[in-house]
C-alpha cells in the first residue's frame, strides 16, 4: 500500500508518536454498529484508538412545512425526528458533546471531517476551534444536480461544505498529495469538489421504495476523503453512520471501520448493503507515493544490485556533463569524484543538485534518469 504524506503544516517524517501505549485493534468493534446515541456509543470506544473520523451531523435544517414543487407533488424533504432541536442552545450542546468524545477517541495524528450546510456548518466551526482542532481546509462539495429551489425564492442551493481538521495547529495528520494529484489527472487537488449527489441506482430504497435515508451521501465523496487522508488498516469512526456509505467504501477500499447509529432501520440496511461489498484486491489499493514518503536509498545499493553497473556512464539530459559510475557507489567527472548530488552540484557550480533526476543513463537508445533505477530497486525489496 502506498503509504500516506505525513504533514506538520507541511510534509513530515512518517513517524507515529502517540502519548500512551497503542490500542490493540482486537480490543475494538472493527466492523460493527454500535446501537443508540452517537455520544453514548463512542464512550464504549478507548482513547486515541481511531485514526479518523467522518460525520455527517444532523444539519438542523429549521424546514418550515411542506415543499410542494411547481407541478403539486411533494418533495421528499428531511423531515425525521433526529433532525429536529428546538433551540440553537441545544443543537450547540449536542455538537459539543460529540465532538468531545470525537477528539479523545482520535489517535494524536488522527483527523476529523465533518459534513454540514448553511444552516449547521459554521455552528460547527465554532464548536470545534473552540475544542482544540484545527481546520486544515474547508471543501466545498458542489453538487452538478442539486435539487432546484422550487419556491424560487433564494438561489439554489448547489453545494455542502467539509470541514477537515486535525487535533491542534502542530499535530501531525495524514495526507496522500501524490495520489489526489494523480486522481485529478496530474493536476493538485482543488478544495471545491465537483460530484453528483446520490441517485439512481446508488440510492438505497426501503421496502415501500422511498429513499431509505433522506441524506445518504455519494460514494464517490467518501471515497476520495478515505483515499486523501487514510491508509489500508486505518481505523475510520462514523458516529452518524446512518445507511452505511463510510463503512461500504472503507470495506472496498480496505479499511476497518466502526459505526454508530440509534435507528434500527437504517442498522438494518447498512448492515445488509456492507455485507455484499467486496474489498479490492491488494495490488489495486496501491496509491502513488509521495517522494517524500519513500525508503530512503543510497545510491551505492542501487550499483550493489546490479542495477547500475561500474563503469556505465552518466549524462546530464542536455549532455553537456558526463560521469562514470564506480564500484563503491561514487561517480566520477574528469578529477571530480563524489557523490551523485556532488558531482552535479560542482560540475554546475550550483548551490545543491538532485543527483536522482539530474544524472542519466543510456537504455536501448533513451535517456532515463537514474531514479528510474532507484525506482526498480524499491520495486524489488517491496516484492
Amino acid at each position: 500500500m502506498g503509504e500516506l504524506t505525513k504533514v506538520r503544516a507541511a510534509p513530515a517524517a512518517k513517524v507515529r508518536r502517540a502519548a500512551k501505549p497503542a490500542v490493540r485493534k482486537e480490543d475494538l468493534p472493527l466492523g460493527q454498529i454500535i446501537p443508540g446515541d452517537c455520544v453514548e456509543a463512542m464512550r464504549k470506544l478507548p482513547d486515541a484508538s481511531v485514526d479518523l473520523v467522518f460525520a455527517d451531523p444532523p444539519y438542523n435544517l429549521q424546514l418550515g412545512g411542506d415543499l410542494n414543487r411547481p407541478d403539486g407533488s411533494h418533495v421528499d424533504a428531511v423531515t425525521d425526528d433526529w433532525d429536529h432541536f428546538d433551540s440553537f442552545a441545544l443543537y450547540d450542546q449536542f455538537t459539543r458533546d460529540w465532538l468531545t468524545e470525537a477528539r479523545r477517541v482520535l489517535k494524536p495524528d488522527g483527523a476529523l471531517w465533518v459534513i454540514g450546510s448553511y444552516h449547521n456548518i459554521y455552528r460547527v466551526g465554532a464548536i470545534l476551534q473552540d475544542l482544540g482542532f484545527w481546520i486544515l481546509n474547508d471543501i466545498v462539495w458542489r453538487k452538478t444536480n442539486p435539487m432546484p429551489n422550487f419556491r424560487g425564492t433564494r438561489f439554489t442551493n448547489a453545494h455542502e461544505t467539509l470541514l477537515w481538521c486535525s487535533q491542534g495547529e502542530k499535530a501531525r495528520y495524514h495526507f496522500n498529495y501524490t495520489a489526489m494529484k494523480t486522481l485529478n489527472d496530474e493536476l493538485q487537488m482543488r478544495s471545491d469538489w465537483v460530484l453528483p449527489i446520490c441517485s439512481g441506482g446508488e440510492r438505497l430504497k426501503d421496502d415501500t421504495g422511498h429513499k431509505a435515508h433522506p441524506t445518504q451521501k455519494p460514494e464517490s465523496l467518501l471515497y476520495r476523503v478515505l483515499l486523501a487522508t487514510t491508509e489500508a488498516g486505518d481505523v475510520v469512526l462514523d458516529p452518524f453512520f446512518g445507511t452505511g456509505t463510510t463503512g461500504a467504501v472503507a470495506k472496498r477500499l480496505g479499511r476497518e471501520w466502526i459505526g454508530c447509529e440509534r435507528e434500527s432501520a437504517y442498522r438494518e440496511v447498512a448492515t445488509k448493503r456492507i455485507a455484499k461489498e467486496l474489498p479490492l484486491d491488494e495490488s489495486a489499493l496501491k496509491t502513488m507515493q509521495s517522494r517524500k514518503s519513500q525508503p530512503r536509498v543510497a545510491f551505492g545499493a542501487v550499483v550493489e544490485a546490479g542495477l547500475l553497473k561500474p563503469g556505465t556512464v552518466l549524462r546530464d539530459k542536455k549532455r553537456r556533463f558526463e560521469a562514470t559510475v564506480r564500484a563503491d557507489g561514487s561517480i566520477q567527472s574528469d578529477k571530480l569524484v563524489g557523490s551523485i548530488h556532488g558531482v552535479g552540484k560542482d560540475l554546475q557550480g550550483a548551490p545543491s543538485c538532485n543527483g536522482w533526476t539530474f544524472w542519466h543513463y543510456e537504455v536501448d537508445g533513451e535517456m532515463k534518469p537514474v531514479d528510474a533505477a532507484r525506482q526498480l530497486y524499491l520495486l524489488a525489496i517491496e516484492d
